[in-house]
């Protein structure tokens, strides 16, 4: 497999009325063709901030981050991105959410192409009776849902999903899990996803890597995941090697101080200045 994200030297830093904070600093990763790769740590350590500067919505204050070959500069529809929040249209409808990124990706299709393409997407996340559904008739969990539909209607070479289940019920997010697998496993799109959930992570990466937390934060380590692909969830609880991993993680995150009492001074700076993980999220996207 070749390299297809390369994450050189990354630093980020924000300003507010008490001067300076580095949130990121020397933060290095690699992530090959057609791999899925989790990014773990503690709330407000910085992983949202990579994938934000990766997307292209966010500039580094040092580094570079190679996409496919080229520099990332801006966003672009060569990457699907998945928020924790959907950020659907509310006067659209759910087809008309996943069409509106199509129009922008691909061009040359027809209207009715476009609908084509996104009937059946939807149609593989469970939402192939809710097509003409506005997000105020859709739960939280079918709107993520659509988020996803979203992202792979368009096709992306890359992958971003920021915690994208963080705001879903237990059951809902195992649903959606295994809506995303399934959805990946079809197109095998190199991707990045930020999560603080050391089950989530294993269930469906292939490599976790670990974020320290900061300030300053870089990468802590990488914990290769060997599980065979489809995975079940029964199977894999019952694994040593899974006891394993989860205690590795658990491990480096224990032994992170929390980012919330290193850096108190970012809690009261503005959406504008603070390193905080949602400040970087819009509140809408087209090509997500």
């Amino acid at each position: 497999m070749k390299k297809y994200l390369e994450i050189w030297e990354l630093g980020k830093s924000f300003t507010n009325e008490r001067g300076t904070q580095q949130v990121v600093d020397g933060f290095n990763l690699t992530v090959e063709e057609g791999e899925f790769v989790c990014l773990i740590g503690h709330s407000g350590c910085g992983k949202s901030t990579v994938l934000s500067i990766v997307a292209g919505l966010a500039a580094p204050s040092a580094g570079t981050v190679i996409l496919a070959g080229r520099e990332v500069t801006g966003p672009g529809t060569d990457r699907g991105v998945v928020f924790q929040a959907p950020c659907l249209f509310p006067w659209m409808t759910a087809l008309e959410n996943v069409t509106l990124g199509l129009e922008q990706a691909f061009p040359a299709l027809t209207a009715t192409e476009r609908r084509e393409r996104g009937a059946e997407h939807l149609d593989r996340v469970g939402l192939g009776s809710a097509l003409h559904k506005h997000p105020a008739e859709l739960s939280q969990g079918m709107r993520q849902r659509v988020g996803l539909a979203r992202a792979f209607a368009l096709e992306p070479n890359m992958l971003l999903l920021d915690e994208p289940f963080g705001m879903l019920d237990s059951l809902t997010r195992l649903e959606l899990e295994d809506a995303l697998m399934e959805a990946w496993s079809r197109q095998r799109i190199t991707a990045l996803m930020v999560t603080h959930d050391v089950d989530e992570a294993i269930y469906l990466s292939s490599r976790v890597a670990m974020m320290t937390s900061g300030p300053g934060a870089k990468l802590g380590g990488i914990l290769p995941v060997p599980f065979e692909r489809p995975r079940d969830r029964t199977a894999l609880a019952e694994s040593p090697e899974y006891d394993r991993a989860r205690e590795e993680l658990i491990g480096f995150l224990e032994n992170q101080a929390h980012p919330g009492a290193a850096v108190p001074a970012l809690i009261e700076a503005t959406p504008e200045q603070a390193p905080d993980e949602e400040a970087v999220q819009p509140t809408a996207i087209i090509h997500a």
